[in-house]
């Protein structure tokens, strides 16, 4: 049986192949013979892949060269707009800063529009946040936003930080401080100092750790004092509209060319004036070497010291308009200084110290930086910490350092507080206190370039650009500015700005109000009351209002919250009614302010009448008349002294008609009464 099947499948195998194989035992050999057509057709099969195989070959290097050449093309197209746009961009910035009227910057943003249009980042940059602000183009919140968009996609520091203040301030977007949080943090990784600003802002209003506000605002403070601050110039627009007379600290054009005038006929303390101011820019004039330079010349040739020192300050620091020289420099510190001048005498310490054109000699620039700082320049006082501070030329002493650091900064020293930051951080030479460094390291941040806003904005306000305004006062306020906190809520209080909306302007100008309140602004405290009281933005509270009008009275002394605690005391509006509570608020106001006394005056004339109305309708007259016992008030003969009295007056009274009757005796009979003629004037005779 076994052989049986493997006959069998033997055959099916067979049966099954072509007749080109053999089977031996059961297992399948290919022949090794082929006929002559099976070869020519594999032949022709084969010859024909291979020419195909050559050709795609072929065809692929073709494509890659065609795609090489292609892209080789797009580079060098793309360079070459690049090169174009980087020269439009220079060429506009040239203009921009080279000119200082408004139809030139304008001129020089029509070049960044062009260049922006070929995608350069930085002419994009400019744009866009003239877009937003409203320099030298028309505003546009919406184009904006798609420009910094762009540029967040790009990964621009200054598109991300712009996008965020977008979030947060509700411009152009629906608000959301998540998303600004996460753009803010962004840019900050970027390097974007604005960035850091808020984000240093944000933590100190969630009250963050300490040390992480440091570790936040100390590479801001580094690079600002190591720059050079700027003037800040704080004006508050809520303060000049209740005090028009109040100097702002700007100087009125006609102030400026009336010094101009006096400085021209040879006015010497005129032409040092002017020659500060524009050196160093501030109070409504902007910074012009040039200008400085010539004014300081001339009062220099007059013989003036203080011009001489400056003049020495200018080449000893140089610039575009004066070049650099420790030589010259040093001649005109001399002159100065041996006219005692404490700004001549202080440039000769730094000289010393330095070794700017004379040898270094740490004892001579001690002994000239000690006579400078005797005259109170603040400059003086700064270096002289410094080396009290470092231990040159003298013995080490942390308490002179920071006394002397301490007279800087009430000059206004950027480096004096950037000094007295750090001391206050570490616990050098004073107890340590991180949350007065970092009160003294947010002042250094203040004073960064990007302060000159606060002037832009002003100075948009004044021009009845109130939407420019608010929206420079908008990133300013995130940044950490009281000023600029309560010049947005000013703006917004008064409902100038139609970029916001109109449900959205009360709830934000409180948000900002609040901001401004927490940094001890007193308007901004009794503007928190008000809204509380009237329900500006919010709900009507009045205990919330009596908290906020208690706390400006108690840390400010504010009459005006003194005055609005009375009312609420007289009222029993948020705390239980009292007069005579009312009464002292009252009487606290008149003493706080001059100004509060007519209102005071008519406000407790009011009280008086209440009082008396309401201890009238308290007392019963019939019971107190019945309560009154007359024999032990006047005594047991009280009604004959009654008596007496009530005869002497009609006595009096009598006697007084009858002096009247006859001190008019009566007419005969009824005359018509007669005009009176003027007599004719006497003849004078000619003199």
């Amino acid at each position: 049986m076994a052989a049986l099947f493997q006959t069998l499948a033997a055959e099916d195998q067979v049966k099954d192949h072509s007749t080109g194989t053999r089977v031996v035992a059961g297992q399948i050999f290919l022949e090794s013979g082929k006929s002559d057509s099976q070869s020519e057709d594999e032949e022709n099969f084969h010859s024909q892949e291979e020419e195909k195989d050559n050709s795609l070959e072929e065809l692929n290097s073709l494509e890659m060269l065609l795609f090489l050449f292609l892209k080789a093309e797009e580079q060098s197209n793309k360079r070459r707009q690049m090169q174009e746009a980087e020269d439009v961009y220079q060429t506009g910035m040239k203009i921009l800063n080279e000119s200082s009227k408004k139809a030139q910057k304008k001129e020089a943003y029509q070049y960044l529009l062009k260049a922006a249009d070929m995608n350069h980042t930085k002419a994009m940059e400019k744009v866009s946040y003239a877009l937003l602000f409203g320099d030298y183009l028309k505003q546009n919140i919406q184009s904006s936003k798609e420009l910094f968009e762009k540029l967040t996609e790009e990964g621009s520091p200054k598109g991300q930080m712009a996008l965020g203040f977008l979030y947060a301030s509700g411009l152009g977007v629906n608000s959301s401080q998540a998303k600004a949080l996460v753009y803010y943090t962004f840019g900050a990784l970027g390097g974007n100092l604005i960035a850091h600003m808020i984000l240093l802002w944000c933590n100190i209003c969630i009250e963050q750790s300490c040390l992480k506000i440091l570790l936040i605002c100390f590479p801001v403070a580094s690079d600002i004092s190591l720059t050079g601050g700027t003037v800040v110039q704080r004006i508050r627009l809520a303060d000049e509209v209740e005090n028009p007379g109040m100097a702002s600290g700007m100087l009125e054009e006609d102030l400026i060319q009336y010094y101009q005038f006096l400085a021209e006929k040879g006015d010497v303390q005129a032409q040092v004036g002017l020659g500060q101011l524009h050196l160093h820019g501030g109070r409504g004039v902007e910074q012009n070497h040039q200008r400085a330079f010539e004014y300081f010349n001339q009062a220099a040739n007059a013989g003036n010291s203080h011009a001489m020192a400056f003049l020495g300050k200018m080449y000893s620091e140089g610039s575009d308009v004066v070049p650099q020289s420790n030589e010259t420099a040093l001649q005109y510190f001399k002159k100065a200084a041996d006219m005692g001048n404490p700004v001549g005498q202080s440039g000769l310490g730094m000289a010393y110290l330095y070794g700017r054109g004379v040898p270094v000699n740490y004892e001579l620039a001690l002994k000239y930086f000690q006579k400078a700082a005797e005259q109170g320049w603040v400059d003086g006082q700064l270096q002289l910490g410094s080396m009290y501070y470092n231990g040159i030329g003298v013995k080490r002493d942390y308490k002179q350092a920071l006394k002397y650091f301490n007279l800087a900064s009430q000059g206004g020293h950027i480096l004096a507080f950037y000094n007295l930051a750090q001391m206050h951080a570490t616990g050098t030479g004073v107890m340590r206190s991180c949350h007065t460094a970092v009160e003294l390291f947010k002042n250094v941040c203040e004073r960064g370039r990007w302060s000159e806003r606060l002037m832009t904005a002003y100075n948009s306000y004044k021009d009845g650009d109130s939407n420019s305004a608010v929206v420079q006062y908008l990133l300013l306020a995130e940044q950490g500015y009281e000023v600029a906190q309560s010049n947005a809520a000013f703006i917004l209080d008064q409902k100038e700005a139609s970029i916001v909306g109109e449900n959205e302007t009360y709830p934000r100008a409180l948000l900002h109000w609040n901001r401004a309140a927490s940094q001890g602004y007193t308007v901004a405290r009794i503007k928190l009351g008000d809204y509380h009281f009237y329900g500006f933005g919010t709900d009507v509270d009045y205990e919330t209002a009596f908290i906020h009008y208690r706390l400006a009275s108690e840390q400010q002394h504010s009459a005006q919250a003194m005055f609005n605690l009375g009312y609420m005391h007289e009222k029993g509006l948020g705390i239980k009614q009292d007069i005579h509570l009312a009464k002292r608020f009252y009487d606290m106001a008149a003493e706080a302010s001059p100004d509060a006394q007519v209102p005071v005056f008519l406000a407790l004339c009011k009280l008086g009448v209440i009082y008396s109305v309401q201890y009238v309708r308290e007392i019963n007259i019939r019971e107190v008349f019945s309560h009154i016992d007359m024999d032990q008030l006047l005594g047991p003969e009280w009604d004959l002294y009654l008596m007496t009295i009530i005869t002497l007056l009609l006595g009096t009274i009598i006697a007084y008609r009858q002096r009247q009757h006859q001190a008019i005796p009566r007419p005969a009979g009824l005359r018509p009464a007669v005009p009176q003629q003027e007599p004719p004037p006497e003849h004078q005779p000619p003199q």
